[in-house]
This record gives structure tokens, C-alpha cells and sequence, in this order.
């Protein structure tokens, strides 16, 4: 399967998303339980 973003682009959302793994489990576990997850910083 080829990827939709160029590859600078998908490397950089994938560096952020290593970055970033333990809000986003976080916000995971939020979202199961029907919660409203928390912000997270955008690249900046």
C-alpha cells in the first residue's frame, strides 16, 4: 500500500506520534470510555 502523504511529510508525523506516544495512549484509554481526549501540541 503507498502512502498518501509525500515521504518528509509521513516522516515527520511519525516522528511527532513517537514523541508524543504516551498522550496518545492517554487520550486512547479517554476515547474509550467515551471521554474527551486532551490536546495535544502540534508541530511547531
Amino acid at each position: 500500500m503507498k502512502s498518501a502523504l509525500p515521504k518528509r511529510q509521513l516522516k515527520l508525523v511519525l516522528a511527532w506520534a513517537e514523541l508524543h506516544k504516551d498522550e496518545l495512549m492517554q487520550n486512547w484509554e479517554l476515547v474509550k470510555e467515551s471521554k474527551t481526549p486532551l490536546e495535544i501540541r502540534p508541530l511547531s
